[in-house]
């Protein structure tokens, strides 16, 4: 028979918010959220909202925000919710285990990979750079070690090749959703086995870098249109338009395609720059580049973008000289 049980649910991120509307429209009682505390926008102005703030404001629901959640001080907050079990996704902290331990039944995480591959803060971003062909989502019962627990559920996805970071985000948050709740109702229940991850199989999915985004020409022209699609939300992906006539211009490239073989140049040479073409040569292959965005300015499509501005096939894509 399966118990209700009282729900603190631990998240910032949009990829949390699924989970909480699940949690939300269960038969348990979600006590309250935990986030990360408001930041600053521009000019010193309040920044929006995180998404699992509009949530649980619409809501009603207490909202606790610590600097850090593992301290004495925010674990005697956390306790007065009297939650049996702690639910996390894309919160931003790293729970200690006197933490995990104010509920009774510890916490479980969704996290976005099919751990153990792409243990980190970064899953689905790697998944998307590395060229994976599939992916998926995770449930752990936490410990203090990153994302080291037994595993509780998976649900595996094909990752589509067009698909950026942004969108298999959406799509992992919404699939992992029910599979957190089975496995709430299964806790509750005393039905779920834990199954040990093996570590020697363990791959790191570290926090991206604003470096990550900078395009090495060498890399195959699949590479960087993956490169593209893993960064696209942050720190998105960039080089330098080398121009005869001024000074360098950097581009951030929004949307790409890969093209096998072609004209023999050197990696970073405009081969196409006429009507709605824009052709740069890789180390292995094409990149036809479908949307682009000059320094300060608004995304075009290459039709556009090769209308102003005065782009002449052999000039060079690359790093701008130091």
């Amino acid at each position: 028979m399966t118990e209700r049980l009282r729900l603190v649910v631990m998240g910032t991120g949009p990829f949390a918010v699924p989970m909480l509307r699940a949690a939300l429209a269960s038969s348990h009682a979600v006590a309250a959220l935990v986030t990360q505390p408001a930041r600053e926008g521009r000019g010193n102005r309040p920044a929006p909202p995180s998404p699992m703030r509009q949530v649980a404001s619409e809501r009603g629901l207490p909202i606790l925000d610590p600097e850090s959640i593992n301290t004495d001080e925010a674990r005697a907050a956390l306790r007065e919710f009297a939650p049996d079990l702690l639910l996390v996704a894309d919160y931003g902290q790293i729970l200690s285990n006197a933490s995990l331990d104010v509920a009774p039944l510890g916490g479980v995480n969704l996290h976005g990979s099919l751990l153990p591959k792409y243990r980190g803060a970064a899953p689905i971003n790697w998944a998307i750079y590395n060229g994976d062909l599939e992916t998926g989502v995770t449930v752990i019962q936490m410990s203090s070690k990153v994302d080291a627990g037994a595993c509780l559920a998976k649900a595996a996805t094909p990752i589509d090749p067009d698909e950026n970071a942004v969108e298999l985000e959406h799509r992992l948050s919404e699939l992992g959703a029910p599979l957190v709740m089975d496995v709430v109702d299964r806790l509750s229940a005393g039905k779920v086995e834990p199954l040990p991850q093996d570590g020697s199989l363990a791959t790191p999915a570290r926090r991206l870098r604003k470096t990550d985004g900078e395009v090495d020409w060498n890399r195959s022209a699949q590479q960087i249109k993956n490169q593209i699609r893993a960064l696209y939300a942050w720190p998105r992906t960039s080089t330098c338009w080398l121009r005869a006539a001024g000074e360098p211009l950097r581009l951030i490239l929004c949307r790409a395609e890969a093209v096998a073989g072609g004209a023999a140049a050197l990696p970073g040479t405009i081969v196409n720059a006429s009507g709605d073409d824009l052709v740069i040569s890789t180390g292995d292959g094409l990149l036809l580049i479908r949307e682009v965005q000059p320094a300060g300015k608004r995304v075009m499509a290459p039709g556009e973008f090769l209308r102003g501005y005065q782009v002449k096939v052999g000039e060079k894509f690359g790093p701008a000289a130091v």
